[in-house]
């Protein structure tokens, strides 16, 4: 075959190549606006109750996580204060920090405890309505502080 006749072979088969290549990436580009977004690029619902609640718990965890790194060696330089509150009246937990940070951790107990508050009433949340006892002592166990109740003791 002659060196003429094999070029006019390859020529359809890179014209057919290409054709393929260009509507195929066309194609793709096309294709990707029918698909949802990625989580991080959506709007944000302020408005809805599970942002809510998600931005109560992150809070929660900071405060929690704060306090959990401290370590307990006497139980006389801790105390405890109540944080959240129920629907009904009442704190939801005690929380066991060192006297140290009091000055730093007591305020953002407090916004924890107001955001619960005004959670509860927007979302009308209802709660069980047992009474949850403020500790009776500290206890420094294994280097972590423990809340002491009359059902522990």
């Amino acid at each position: 075959m002659s060196k003429m006749k094999k070029n006019l072979l390859y020529i359809p088969i890179v014209v057919l190549s290409t054709t393929i290549s260009l509507v195929s990436c066309n194609t793709s580009k096309n294709a990707n606006t029918n698909l949802p977004k990625d989580i991080s690029e959506r709007p944000v619902d302020e408005d809805s109750q599970k942002y809510d609640q998600a931005q109560l718990d992150r809070l929660k965890a900071s405060i929690e996580s704060e306090v959990s790194g401290e370590k307990c060696t006497d139980a006389n330089d801790w105390t405890f204060a109540p944080m959240g509150i129920k629907s009904c009246g009442g704190p939801q937990q005690y929380i066991a920090y060192p006297k140290k940070i009091e000055t730093r951790i007591l305020p953002r107990i407090k916004e924890y405890t107001d955001k619960v508050r005004i959670f509860n009433e927007k979302y009308n949340i209802m709660s069980d309505c047992i009474m949850v006892m403020p500790p009776t002592s500290l206890k420094c166990v294994n280097g972590k502080v423990r809340l002491i109740t009359p059902e522990n003791n």
